[in-house]
């Protein structure tokens, strides 16, 4: 039978002709007013462009366009009505072109406009109070208003999106309090609460004493819940009722790597836990009434991603009947689909129906083959989606799914049970949007395709016959319809487009003209929900009264069902393993290789009492009563003493390393003992030690600052009257390291050992890993030492770089060395009006090197010359002349070739040749540097007994200087001095006729040691850096004395280095007296 029903298009929007396309959003108001809000979206400029608003107050029949209401140039973005108050209506601007919200109290007929200094991104009514509202703004702050929008105030900065709660009715005390997520001013993500007036930092409260990990906040009905991931693993926490936070107890090797609450209905918690082994499946946990201790309910369930990468686990929960669930589980690579109906505890594949279509039988015989159902629910809330069923028709379930060893997503149909899952009937051989009309006794279908449709099929006994009816002439690209509140009345709407290019198409189909009359007492029967014929579900009997099928009647909106329930008698059914206890094949509860039945009396002190598990515990929900209750309830028993065992500190990051200055905080655990009478004594092993009584003030952590840093062993103690227990952990105190200065010689000489330093900043930062790189080095040396020593076999520029670690922090510096067989070096001094412009840095130093070595006379190969400026004031600089590339095979001319151009150079230095230009104006003369013996002395007539006693330390220095030389052939490089005889020529031992006479050593003479010559010059660096503090000295030596070498092969400048250092420790003496 085909008939017309009755029904209304009008063209909404888009113009003629346009290739943009429109977004559509509808409200409903009581059960006249419809509001539409459509856009158009321009793709050429990948933005809305135009938005119109549509009211309707008959239900559809009729629509106004209200741009003039709202602003002609406006354009909308979303569409908001008040939880509590119909009435109430608030729209959004788009926050691309303004910031603004508009206001209507009569449902949307007229509207006042408030400009926002801030763009909303999401808005959160009160479940309660209609004027109150929270919005986040796109910059992460929420704000509260009390007034519906008008005027708003500012709460909190850094907010997760989408983790901030309302308070909830009967469990908070103050009805205008927010629980938010929210990262603080020190970095971490804290659970914090505030009231929407008095949201101040000191008004705010943090019921949880730790950070939190971002997004893992959940407020839902009587449960808070988070989560804290410490030392690689996520421990998730639950509060309930308001209650201290609790930590969730799943099965100990479950290690969960994620974590979604599923359901808290009914004091219960469904989770869904993604274990350490799986990937693209959860396992199904369920909980006890406070929340914590949760047992196994189904493995192996499938996941997916939604359209916006969220997590979907396959399980659906059926509406009206308590306890039924459906699951799709993964078994040997296969999607199987399962029906509980004790919310859990027992599991089982859906039968498929008897016959096909067409009435022919159906051969599919349980395990092998049986229904398989697709559970995911609509993104787009036009459309039924894969599965439905509604509290207002409880029983009636209809799906999409196959017949099968595994569900398919090719070869499907739809399928209706019209007795809660029990058994199922095949309604369609392809995929339809199917609604519930009527209180579930009219059903409406209507083809899910990607072609224009223009029919729709009505039944009136729950799928079994279908009447075609034509709802459009044309036929109509559908995007979806709008039935609620249709789910009480006979009248829906339908929407979409006569082509992919045209306006939208609103139809208004009322079905009232199809029903004859209102039903009577003779229309209905009673049906008995059951678990394959057996009676008792959830513990109780329920008989239902619903419409007889075929009986076309309208129920109307004032239609009450009547349920009539009785408890039952408790059989092994009604209950489930208790926490740490598993299901064996004889179907009694044993405790698992891992649990300690006699661990969960360690909350209980000696004296009281507590409920001993017997492994069973009633499902939560579940009403039976007598029967094997007294059996399997939990026992109360007088709490045995024992001694503390398993003691373990922990700290609440994970982390084994903290900073100096910054809070620690320990949390101290303990597998079994008596927490109220077990003393508790926390050494942190920098001579500071608590001690408390009991537990009870340890369970938030123990915080505790270092002030030094170092590694630091930290010892628990936990002692009662019947033993004691110890746990220790090593605590690495860091402070944060700022900078690293890698300390190395500029020149190097080959296959000879060379000290390298790094020196950090600050100095305090505890212990330090060092990780050494040479040259290409891919694997680098690790030390925990400052300095290393390195040999280079390599000529030419070698790279060094050091990484220095601390906790978190890693800094790093590189440097280069050049690498010879032999080289000559000279100091270099400047014109003191260099110092004037000297930021000592090292870019500065880098760049004036350079300019030096433009300033040198010309003609010298530039890899020959090479110019490292000193750190520190007055500057000064060290010129080093290398030999020229590839002189292997001519090694003594080039060693001659080489004294030729350091004369060359000394002469034009000594000669005040060599000079730049720093900036205009500013001339800076380059010249060999000059040494003086002694310090200056203070030539004022007021002598005191220092100033004498400086004279004659003066006077010592000069004598040691003349000692020195006269007896220098026994006295040159002594050994006790080379560790402060500075190098100027570096070079190894060879005949005496390799070199002339000035630059060679007596073959006689002890000779420097390399590293001493390193050492040195890092304690001149040193000196330099530090601007020589009082201990410099200023010497003067005539230019041509610097260069000349006594008979035995000494420089002088030994002599005067030595005096220097001696004049520099009486100059010392004399300025501490």
């Amino acid at each position: 039978m085909t008939q017309e029903c009755s029904w209304l298009a009008r063209k909404l929007v888009s113009p003629e002709g346009s290739d943009s396309l429109s977004a559509l959003k509808i409200q409903l108001k009581f059960c006249l007013v419809i509001l539409i809000l459509t856009k158009l979206y321009d793709f050429n400029l990948g933005s809305v462009t135009e938005s119109s608003l549509w009211r309707s107050t008959d239900y559809g029949t009729t629509y106004e366009k209200l741009n003039d209401k709202v602003g002609l140039k406006t354009v909308l973005s979303y569409l908001y009505v008040s939880p509590t108050n119909k009435r109430k209506i608030m729209l959004l601007s788009d926050p691309e072109i303004e910031s603004s919200i508009l206001i209507s109290s009569d449902e949307g007929a007229t509207y006042q406009k408030y400009r926002l200094n801030f763009y909303i991104q999401s808005l959160l009514f009160h479940p309660k109070q209609e004027e109150w509202i929270l919005a986040y703004s796109l910059d992460q702050k929420l704000y509260s208003s009390m007034d519906f929008g008008r005027k708003w105030q500012l709460m909190q900065e850094r907010v997760t999106p989408n983790r901030f709660y309302w308070s909830v009715t009967g469990l908070d005390k103050e009805p205008d309090l927010v629980h938010m997520e929210a990262r603080t001013a020190d970095g971490h993500t804290h659970y914090l609460t505030c009231r929407i007036q008095e949201c101040s930092e000191t008004k705010r409260s943090g019921p949880f004493s730790r950070s939190i990990d971002i997004s893992s906040l959940v407020v839902q009905d009587e449960y808070i819940f988070i989560q804290v991931t410490a030392g690689g693993r996520a421990n998730y926490y639950v509060s309930y009722r308001r209650e201290p936070f609790a930590q969730i107890k799943l099965p100990k090797y479950s290690l969960p790597k994620d974590m979604h609450i599923i359901s808290t209905d009914e004091n219960q918690v469904f989770a869904a836990v993604q274990e350490w082994n799986q990937n693209d499946t959860y396992n199904l946990y369920i909980s006890d009434t406070r929340g914590v201790y949760f047992t196994l309910a189904l493995e192996n369930v499938k996941s997916s991603r939604g359209l916006e990468g969220n997590i979907i686990i396959d399980l659906y929960e059926v509406a009206g009947i308590k306890g039924i669930f459906l699951a799709n589980r993964k078994i040997d690579d296969q999607i199987k689909t399962f029906i509980t109906y004790n919310k859990g505890r027992d599991w089982r594949l859906l039968q498929a129906p008897d016959t096909d279509l067409r009435g022919d039988p159906v051969v599919c015989q349980l395990p092998f083959c049986s229904l398989h159902l697709h559970l995911q629910l609509s993104e787009n809330p036009y459309t039924s989606g894969s599965i439905s069923s509604k509290e207002t028709a409880p029983g009636l379930l209809v799906a999409t799914g196959n017949i099968g060893s595994e569900l398919s997503y090719t070869d499907v149909g739809v399928f209706i049970s019209p007795d809660g899952g029990n058994s199922w009937r095949q309604i369609f051989e392809e995929e339809y949007n199917v609604w519930f009309l009527d209180w579930g006794g009219t059903l409406v279908a209507m083809k899910h395709t990607s072609v224009p449709i223009r029919h729709m099929w009505v039944s009136f006994d729950e799928g079994r016959s279908w009447s075609k009816y034509s709802f459009t002439s044309t036929p109509l690209f559908v995007d979806g319809s709008l039935v609620d509140p249709g789910i009480e009345t006979q009248i829906m709407t339908v929407f979409g487009h006569f082509s992919l290019r045209s306006e939208w198409q609103l139809v208004k189909v009322d079905y009232k003209s199809i029903f004859s009359r209102r039903c009577n007492k003779d229309d209905y029967q009673t049906w008995h929900l059951h678990n394959q014929g057996e009676p008792c579900v959830m513990g109780e009997r329920k008989i239902y009264k619903k419409r007889k099928p075929g009986a076309q009647c309208s129920l109307g909106r004032d239609y009450s069902q009547t349920v009539v329930s009785e408890p039952c008698v408790c059989g092994q059914g009604d209950f489930e393993c208790d926490y740490g206890y598993e299901r064996h094949s004889n179907n009694q509860c044993v405790p698992a290789f891992w649990f300690s039945p006699s661990s969960l009396s360690k909350d209980c002190s000696i004296g009281q009492s507590y409920l001993n598990s017997t492994g069973y515990r009633r499902i939560v929900s579940n009403n039976c009563t007598d029967g094997l209750r007294e059996k399997y309830m939990a026992k109360m028993e007088k709490c045995p003493g024992k001694a503390p065992r398993g003691l373990q500190i922990i700290t609440t990051d994970g982390k084994l390393v903290t900073e100096q200055g910054h809070n620690a905080t320990f949390i101290i655990l303990m597998e079994e003992g008596d927490l109220q009478r077990t003393n508790i004594q926390l050494d942190f092993g920098d001579g500071i030690a608590v001690s408390y009584a009991n537990f009870s003030p340890v369970e938030d952590g123990i915080r505790h600052v270092y002030k030094s840093a170092g590694i630091f062993q930290v010892t628990a103690y936990a002692e009662n009257s019947l033993g004691s227990d110890t746990a220790v952990l090593f605590l690495h105190v860091v402070c944060p390291v700022e900078h690293v200065h890698l300390s190395v010689p500029f020149v190097a000489i080959r296959n000879k050992d060379i000290n390298i330093t790094a020196v950090v900043w600050p100095s305090q930062a505890g212990t330090l890993t060092y990780f050494w790189w040479f040259g290409n080095s891919t694997k680098p040396l690790i030390t925990l030492e400052s300095s290393i020593s390195y040999i280079f076999t390599v000529e030419g520029m070698n790279t060094v770089t050091v990484q220095v670690a601390a906790g978190s922090t890693l800094i790093q510096d590189t440097k280069e060395i050049a690498v010879h067989e032999y080289f000559q070096s000279q100091l270099l001094s400047f014109s003191p009006n260099l110092d004037y412009h000297n930021p000592d840095i090292p870019e500065w130093r880098q760049d004036i090197g350079k300019v030096i070595k433009r300033a040198l006379v010309t003609g010298i190969p530039d890899e020959q010359i090479l110019v490292a400026v000193f750190p520190g004031l007055p500057t000064s600089a060290e010129l080093f002349i290398l030999p020229h590339k590839n002189t292997t095979e001519r090694r003594k001319s080039s060693e001659a070739d080489l004294e030729q151009v350091v004369e060359v150079l000394f002469n034009a230095l000594n000669q005040n040749l060599v000079q730049f230009e720093l900036k205009p104006g500013v001339e800076v003369i380059v010249y060999v540097t000059q040494l003086t013996l002694a310090p200056l002395v203070d030539s004022s007539t007021g002598h005191s007994s220092s100033a004498m006693l400086m004279l004659l330390s003066v006077v010592f220095v000069g004598l040691a200087v003349f000692l020195i030389y006269k007896f220098k052939s026994e006295l040159c490089w002594p050994k006790a001095w080379t560790s402060i005889v500075p190098c100027i020529s570096y070079k190894e031992k060879r005949p005496s006729t390799a070199l002339p006479p000035q630059t060679q050593c007596s073959e006689s003479s002890p000779r420097v040691q390399k590293s001493s010559c390193d050492m040195l010059q890092q304690v001149f660096e040193l000196q330099i850096r530090n601007g020589n503090a009082a201990c410099s000295l200023s010497t003067e030596l005539h230019n041509a004395d610097l260069v000349k070498k006594s008979h035995d092969g000494c420089h002088p400048t030994v002599y005067i280095h030595l005096a220097n250092c001696l004049s520099a420790a009486v100059s010392c003496l004399y300025l501490a007296k």
